[in-house]
């Protein structure tokens, strides 16, 4: 007997005997649910005998028999009953207890997110990929579907789902494309920490989502609940049910804020800001033109993030404005870096740290931000330094710019695409995914050891779309992608050290040296076009190819 705990009122187990009875209640059970009815198999105890071993030791019992693959939608009304009505915590049985979990999946759909139900029952070892279309349906059979049906579904559109849908369409106009995204805006994220340092407008990064989907490609707006791959089908909010012949998957990442002890309640205010939220790169801003004196934060999570080169971009930008305006050396400026350099490809490190040393700002590294007590301005580190304990240390600070830590979305790491750590598993070279041949995966959601940017992203569009051409025209992948990646790492304001890598931190320069030498700071006279106004932006993500086949020549701001 080893019972799989669900939730914190509810553990399920296979068939039990009168005998495990007495280690049940000594484990703190209270009660026991039989789902399996009695003479299923030969050797298996009758409830009867369950319920007397059960009485004597003082749990409360109840029967509530299941044939099978049979689970009604009454069932799981019965069994949300029961756990409220009897005491907990509450053991459910049956022959393996596969009908334990299914029966609380539904009968706890109403209530929790499809994602938190599919994660509980994913790590007691339980596949519900079998009632997912009742779960999303709040427990309930689904009587209309409503199914569409495409050549290609796009689930999500940011750059890369808006980059790869036109970049099919300039393939092979005649496909019938679907992007689904709940959103209504389309935001040029990489803005915002210009935005924070004075640069953009927020106004500037925002698009409506409506107009940038392109020409004969149908925009679904609905979120994603759950994935079917066996069945080639999408479930969506609601239970609608829409049918692909070949998918991308390209959602983004999710910025996991409630990660830091106090964080969410204090964001905004008493000085604690973020350039990953579009409503909070102005409050940077204003953070920074007051500060005159005291302690300025900026801190980075563990890997892996977007955008690794934002957190030091924050950094660079405010101590450039009070490096002008004279006030840098009353501020202590601090970089919290979980990690244990500043910056992963070696080769642009010490162009990075000239500026460090410029504006006197101190590297604490294998420092990981915890917890933040706000009205107090303290905010707590574990320093997890090689071969040593992990220790809690305190910081005051006056004003702290906090990257937040980043995980898969929540649909993505409980489905049957995602590995161990909840990223979609896909081939490096071809951005296929490993175990189902109609599916691909781009952006900042799939598991590729590549850097989580906006030019990755880029490059990977043309590539998918050309490998997954090649699939329909009974071909095999054609397209190979680098781990491409570029992260142009503003210093000051018109000077950037133009990082380019790929897998394993290879060089992958992509502008001549003449132009752009990535490995000392250069005058931004010419702006690559991940960095630059977002009208470049915007044009180049619907045109759907290599974003940077030539560099266009724009003004710096």
């Amino acid at each position: 007997m080893d019972p799989k705990k669900i939730s914190a009122e509810l553990s399920v187990a296979e068939q039990i005997t009168p005998e495990d009875i007495p280690a049940l209640a000594a484990a703190g059970f209270r009660s026991i649910i039989c789902n399996r009815p009695d003479g299923e198999a030969a050797d298996q105890p009758t409830f009867d005998e369950i319920d007397a071993a059960a009485q004597a030791a003082g749990l409360q019992t109840r029967y509530l028999p299941i044939v099978a693959g049979k689970v009604l939608d009454e069932d799981a009304d019965d069994f949300g009953l029961a756990l409220i009505e009897l005491p907990g915590p509450t053991l459910a049985y049956c022959r393996t207890g596969t009908r334990s979990t299914t029966l609380w999946s539904l009968a706890v759909a109403g209530e929790k997110p499809t994602s938190e139900i599919l994660e509980a029952t994913k790590a007691a070892g339980y596949d519900m990929a079998g009632v997912v279309r009742r779960i999303v349906n709040g427990g309930k059979t689904p009587t209309d579907e409503g199914d569409a049906k495409f050549d290609v579904v796009i689930v999500g559109g940011g750059a890369a789902g808006i980059a790869v849908a036109a970049s099919l369409k300039a393939r092979k106009s005649d496909l019938d494309i679907a992007i689904l995204d709940p959103a209504d805006i389309h935001y040029y994220q990489p803005g915002w920490t210009m935005v924070g340092g004075g640069v953009f407008d927020a106004q500037t990064t925002a698009k409506t989502m409506g107009s940038l989907i392109p020409s004969g490609v149908h925009w679904i707006k609905s979120a994603v609940a759950a994935f079917e791959p066996a069945d080639n089908a999408v479930i969506l909010d609601g239970c609608r049910v829409v049918k692909y012949d070949r998918l991308v998957v390209c959602p983004g990442l999710k910025l996991d804020w409630n990660q830091v002890e106090g964080l969410v309640e204090t964001l905004g205010k008493n000085g604690v800001t973020s350039n990953y939220r579009y409503d909070l790169a102005p409050y940077t801003w204003e953070l920074v033109k007051g500060l005159k004196s005291g302690r300025a934060l900026f801190t980075q999570p563990p890997m892996p993030i977007k955008c690794a080169g934002a957190p030091q971009k924050a950094m660079y930008l405010s101590s450039d404005h009070w490096f002008k305006n004279g006030a840098i050396s009353n501020i202590d400026v601090n970089f919290m870096n979980a990690g244990g350099v500043l910056f992963g490809v070696k080769d642009y490190v010490p162009a990075l740290e000239k500026y460090v040393e410029k504006y006197d700002a101190k590297l604490n590294f294998f420092h990981n931000l915890v917890a933040v007590d706000g009205p107090a301005k303290k905010a707590s580190f574990d320093v997890a330094k090689p071969d040593t304990p992990v220790e809690r240390v305190e910081v005051e600070f006056d004003m702290m710019h906090v990257c937040p830590p980043q995980v898969a979305p929540d649909f993505i790491r409980v489905s049957p695409l995602a590995d161990a750590a909840g990223w979609v598993d896909v081939d490096q070279a071809t951005l296929r995914h490993t175990q189902y041949d109609n599916i691909w995966s781009l952006g900042d959601v799939m598991n590729a050891p590549n850097a989580k940017t906006a030019a990755a992203a880029r490059m990977q569009a043309p590539i998918v779309a050309e490998n997954l051409v090649d699939d329909i025209d009974g071909k095999s992948p054609t397209a190979i992608y680098n781990g491409y990646g570029s992260c142009p790492l503003t210093v000051e304001r018109g000077k950037i050290v133009l990082a380019e890598f790929g897998y394993g931190g290879a060089l992958l320069p992509s502008f001549p040296k003449w132009l752009l030498d990535g490995t000392k700071p250069t005058r931004a006279a010419w702006i690559l076009k991940e960095q630059i106004l977002p009208p470049v932006y915007w044009k180049a993500m619907l045109r759907g190819k290599e974003w940077l086949a030539k560099p266009e020549k724009v003004s710096a701001r």
